[in-house]
């Protein structure tokens, strides 16, 4: 019999998630690896959506999102960093995923090259694969995770056509200064790029950093796409609701995507974080306490062990540096959930350029405080 897959994927490698994640159930580890919060969002989120469904909101949405969250979405934008939308200039997708996707494979045509700051989001090295690029990076390098301005100009070429942003960072927890921004903006004008910003941890920074929108830079509203989550900022990944911000022409190409792909999202969430969106006032100092709280626990705790930690400015991630007679990162992460119990990610998958990552372990704090507890303790016991 023929071989019937398509050979793009024969380097497509198996998540790490998932790797670690049946490590840890086999080992019954405390997982600390898992990107995503082990508790739920608010109560009222849940009577939003129980009201949509009980009101008949369950068929198909628009595909372009429905209006009443699309209208919410343009108005935090508004409200919160100066940035005018229109419905024209919004999608709504299956998580900030979907649209990362979507983007790339409605803007990248074979050969085309696409800039990534490692370590990078996986799915950002995938999709540019699947869609026919390469991808040229740019390493953040330790301790405080900043790139080399020359180095950035350099992996420019003919070819380029694309620059990837994830602000604030996962993995590191880097949130771009104004400078750092600044900079990259006059590269895109300069080589006249495209920037895709992820900045699904928008309201997630710490110790009075400042998110910055890479849209609100001057000149650059019209050159980006900017990506979110409700499911991010209001804790219910499972959820997937995102969407993708950027001027009509762009968002009709995303669309010509995603209409073949999920065609449309989630009805009755959708319903729900238009709501949900009308109470951001009240709700984010809320969301950014509890947070903040949970990065105070780990990292304060994590200078009691033999892993030293970077504070981050932002997501719900830190980096730690490994012992040197652990070895690797991949060796260091087995080895906690085999010997100790906990489960760490190891970060080497997302470097395709620096060695770096193999000297680090990335820790997730967007779990219950319990949880946090027992697996810090659980470390603190590494000889």
């Amino acid at each position: 019999m023929k071989n019937f897959v398509a050979n793009k994927l024969d380097n497509m490698p198996v998540s790490i998630f998932s790797v670690i994640s049946q490590l840890a159930f086999e080992h019954k580890a405390v997982n600390l690896g898992q990107g995503f919060p082990d508790f739920n969002g608010p109560e009222w989120i849940f009577d939003f959506a129980f009201e949509a469904m009980k009101e008949g909101k369950n068929q198909y949405a628009p595909s372009y999102g429905i209006h009443s969250l699309k209208q919410s979405i343009a108005n935090y934008q508004k409200n919160y960093y100066g940035l005018n939308y229109n419905e024209e200039e919004i999608i709504v997708t299956a998580g900030a995923t979907e649209a990362l996707y979507d983007a790339f494979q409605a803007f990248i045509n074979p050969g085309d090259q696409v800039i990534l700051f490692e370590p990078y989001y996986d799915s950002y090295y995938s999709d540019i694969l699947l869609a026919g690029g390469i991808p040229k990076v740019v390493t953040l390098k330790k301790p405080d995770f900043n790139f080399d301005y020359d180095e950035l100009e350099k992996a420019i070429s003919f070819k380029t056509k694309i620059i990837v942003l994830n602000n604030p960072h996962n993995p590191t927890g880097k949130v771009y200064s104004a400078e750092e921004l600044k900079f990259i903006a006059s590269i895109a004008i300069k080589h006249d790029l495209l920037v895709i910003s992820d900045e699904v941890y928008e309201f997630l920074t710490y110790d009075d950093a400042i998110h910055i929108p890479f849209a609100s830079i001057p000149g650059m509203k019209e050159r980006t796409i900017t990506i979110s989550s409700c499911g991010k900022t209001f804790g219910f990944t499972g959820w997937k609701v995102g969407y993708a911000l950027a001027q009509p022409e762009w968002i009709r190409a995303i669309h010509g995507i995603h209409q073949w792909t999920t065609f449309a999202v989630n009805t009755p969430g959708q319903h729900a974080m238009a709501r949900a969106f009308m109470k951001l006032d009240e709700y984010i100092p809320q969301f950014r306490s509890l947070y903040q709280s949970k990065l105070d626990l780990v990292y304060n705790n994590l200078l009691n062990t033999k892993f030293i930690p970077h504070r981050p400015k932002g997501s719900y991630f830190i980096m730690v540096d490994i012992p040197n007679e652990f070895g690797n990162d991949r060796d260091a992460a087995i080895k906690l959930i085999k010997e100790y119990g906990v489960a760490t990610i190891p970060p080497s998958v997302f470097y395709s350029k620096s060695f770096e990552g193999n000297s680090m372990l990335r820790v997730c704090f967007a779990k219950q405080d319990k949880t946090l507890i027992e697996g810090v303790n659980r470390l603190q016991k590494v000889k």
